[in-house]
């Protein structure tokens, strides 16, 4: 990971998200002008700088046009920072969106449907990660074992994208945004 070439920079406060209490990571959300020089308003994988620290992460989207980046407990506490900080951050996108990480379920899913596999095998990394968040969005277990049941028959049929699934989080209140802070 090198540093961030026609870098978007930009400073921000660093929040302690309400929920889960004691989470040991925290985030920010992007002034609306740094989200806005993104290429999308979706999730995009970014490299850059955290108060000089290198970082890779996926910024996801706050539901308001803007984004947000979860920042774990090793990055901000190597950049001696602490929520209520204003924390100076430099990012570009990454040339080439890295691989998720397929939940198991969803994995133990795919292998039993072959047609489905093949789909998923020849999709981009992109339309993977998107697939697996609409998954991961239910909020009741039932949720989730019917979208991947619905995931499979649809990738099977030749399906790329997960249909009618809000990229933006503008449209979709509750399914995505930024956590609130806690006060």
């Amino acid at each position: 990971m090198g540093k961030a070439t026609a870098g978007i920079r930009f400073k921000a406060t660093l929040q302690r998200p309400a929920q889960p209490k004691g989470a040991a990571w925290r985030f920010l959300v992007l002034p609306a002008a740094a989200s806005a020089k993104l290429p999308t308003r979706s999730m995009v994988t970014v490299e850059g700088t955290f108060e000089r620290q290198p970082f890779q992460a996926t910024l996801e989207p706050d539901g308001a046009g803007s984004h947000w980046l979860k920042v774990d407990r090793t990055l901000w506490e190597a950049a001696a920072v602490g929520a209520g900080d204003t924390v100076e951050l430099e990012v570009a996108p990454v040339a080439r969106e890295p691989e998720p990480t397929v939940p198991a379920d969803l994995r133990r899913a795919l292998a039993a449907h072959p047609d489905a596999l093949a789909t998923w095998k020849d999709i981009t990394a992109v339309a993977r990660r998107d697939w697996i968040h609409w998954i991961t969005s239910g909020k009741k277990a039932e949720t989730r074992v019917k979208r991947i049941a619905t995931a499979c028959d649809k990738l099977a049929s030749g399906m790329r994208r997960a249909c009618c699934f809000d990229r933006s989080g503008m449209y979709s209140k509750g399914s995505m945004g930024a956590p609130e802070p806690a006060e």
